[in-house]
């Protein structure tokens, strides 16, 4: 007996949630990129799993036949069991997943009812039929719907996710009022419906959602945040990306984008006001000599916040590629949690988006952000004279606890200075 436990075990190899950072302890399971039964190699990705930092992928530590435990929606503890994978050839699993997916012939006289449970192929009703799972479960519960009334579509019948949310509240015909004795029944009256779709549906808040609402929460009352703004003329900047872009590009192989001006600029006005580029800790002002520079950039499932390292000491070129290699992480939610640790000044762009003018929740612990704006011709007045220009508004946050208001608009009126005689950022002056 003893014997025969240890071939099994030694067969099967568990795959549990791995430590992912010192700060998190649980994960949710985002989604399965395999299914129950498949043959997959090792270290190919089997599953996304999700924290309240990132998305990561959960490798398979063998070669061999992938059996699910845990389902989508699950939020799963460091070290928790998520599968297992047993010895076999991919042969081996399609095979089974054919024998899982055959069904009895169905007869006039012995045909499945809408509401019977999925049948095995040997004819017995399998355990997980008519059962939901965690994330169906809770849908369901919001509906108000009896899982019984559900058809499942998962393996043996399971009720998945996907069930619950297209599953409808089955409505009850209208009951027929009583008459009084001789009076003709009057007609039914059938209320009106409203016009066009009404329908709702619920999703459970992701990890990084969460994480994302509680700190800026927190950032809120925590905090003695203020916003002051300015405005600045973008021609300059425009007409010599206009004159060099295409020689940028050919040299250096990245295109020239505001985002570099924008960063240069932050890194030489933080260097001469550095309790912007300060933070709080205790009773503490810890004062940085680096500037690590975070950029907001809008993912899948939320905005999130990669940092640009040591950003006062990289050119404008090797600015640009940190940024296109940062945002394209994000976009394909490959971002490991070290690219978004740390930073100690953010620069968030509502601009791409068409933003006029807004005030950017500082990123914490940091205390200030820059957020810049879309750019829209104006007139204004130069040299006594009405002219159109290509203006921005860019706005500062700042936390007042450790930032006055002489610093927050010196602050902003270099960076304005710097934007617009862009060769002070090269003479550095």
């Amino acid at each position: 007996m003893i014997q025969a436990l240890n071939t099994v075990k030694h067969m099967s190899v568990e795959i549990k949630v791995p430590t992912v950072g010192e700060s998190i302890s649980e994960v949710t399971l985002s989604q399965w990129l395999k299914q129950d039964g498949d043959y997959v190699e090792m270290d190919e990705n089997i599953a996304e799993l999700e924290s309240d930092k990132a998305t990561f992928e959960l490798p398979a530590e063998k070669a061999g036949i992938l059996r699910i435990v845990a389902q989508e929606g699950d939020t799963l503890e460091i070290g928790a069991l998520v599968a297992t994978i047993e010895e076999g050839e991919a042969s081996a699993a399609s095979g089974d997943k054919k024998a899982d997916t055959q069904e009895p012939a169905k007869t006039a006289d012995n045909s499945p009812s809408d509401n019977a449970p999925a049948a095995q192929s040997d004819g017995e009703v399998s355990y997980a039929a008519g059962t939901a799972s965690p994330a169906a479960a809770k849908i369901l519960r919001e509906k108000g719907i009896d899982p019984a009334s559900i058809t499942g579509t998962g393996k043996d019948g399971r009720i998945t996710k996907e069930d619950a949310e297209k599953a409808q509240v089955k409505s009850e015909a209208p009951k027929a009022k009583p008459t009084e004795a001789g009076k003709p029944a009057a007609a039914t009256e059938t209320p009106k419906a409203a016009s066009g779709a009404r329908n709702e549906r619920r999703e459970k808040m992701s990890s990084l959602r969460k994480t994302i609402a509680k700190r800026l929460v927190a950032v809120k009352n925590e905090t003695a945040m203020l916003t002051t703004f300015n405005e600045v003329n973008m021609k300059p900047i425009m007409d010599l990306r206009a004159k060099y872009k295409e020689v940028f590009k050919e040299k250096h192989g990245v295109g020239l984008g505001f985002m570099s001006f924008f960063t240069k600029a932050v890194c030489t006005a933080l260097k001469e006001w550095r309790a912007v580029n300060a933070r709080i800790e205790g009773d503490e002002i810890v004062y940085s000599d680096f500037v690590d520079v975070s950029i907001a950039v809008s993912a899948p499932k939320g905005l999130v916040v990669p940092v640009i390292r040591n950003a006062d000491t990289l050119s404008l070129h090797e600015i640009e590629k940190a940024v296109v290699e940062l945002a394209t992480k994000a976009r394909d939610n490959k971002l490991s949690i070290e690219e978004m640790t740390g930073g100690t000044f953010t620069i968030t762009n509502g601009g791409v988006f068409g933003s006029m003018m807004s005030t950017p929740i500082i990123n914490a612990p940091q205390s200030a952000i820059l957020g810049m704006h879309n750019i829209i011709e104006r007139p204004v007045a130069e040299n006594g004279q009405v002219v159109i220009r290509p203006m921005m508004y860019i706005a500062l946050s700042y936390d007042h606890r450790i930032i006055d208001g002489r610093e927050s608009v010196s602050f902003l009126v270099r960076v304005k200075q710097l934007l617009e005689d862009p060769a002070r950022l090269l003479l550095e002056v």
